[in-house]
């Protein structure tokens, strides 16, 4: 492979890693660009760590496991209604899965935290991780969006979705 052969290959490789990673889908709702000591002060230790540090809790830890009542399940952050309970179904992994986002709320892009590519998707309005997405999900998408479930929480339908935060 010729030098130049070699600076175009990685170049353009940058250039697609660097769209996967600014790609943001985010309809009808204006971006947040709250400071992170902001969310700190808002969120417990751990849910920052996953929401704006990327951690991951422990598999089996989230309650929202076992959530079986409709409702939405809405980003710990900013409020925002990412999932619909009728979305979501028992991965068998340890963590809430869902085989679809509502449409226009999460934004995606690539991780490579683990050698091999992987598709990271947050919060399209506050920028907070929520999970991996993965395609062995059900139909109709066959998609599996696993999430963490300290970067969400469950609204009941009975009860209003909260206000949205700024």
């Amino acid at each position: 492979m010729t030098r130049r052969r070699f600076f175009t290959t990685l170049l353009g490789g940058l250039a697609l890693a660097v769209t996967e990673s600014t790609r943001v889908v985010a309809e009808g709702f204006t971006k947040l660009n709250k400071p992170l000591k902001e969310w700190r002060a808002l969120l417990s230790p751990a849910a920052y760590a996953v929401l704006f540090e990327e951690d991951t809790e422990r598999p089996g830890s989230s309650p929202l496991n076992d959530e079986k009542r409709d409702g939405a399940y809405v980003c710990a952050a900013c409020y925002l209604p990412l999932f619909e309970s009728s979305t979501k179904f028992d991965s068998g992994t340890g963590w809430p899965s869902f085989w679809t986002g509502i449409e226009g709320r999460l934004g995606t892009k690539r991780d490579w935290k683990l050698i091999t590519p992987r598709t990271e998707y947050h919060c399209a309005r506050c920028g907070g991780h929520q999970g991996h997405v993965f395609g062995d999900g059900p139909a109709p998408t066959g998609q599996r969006y696993c999430n963490n479930g300290l970067a969400l929480r469950f609204v009941p339908t009975s009860t209003t979705l909260p206000t949205l935060r700024t």
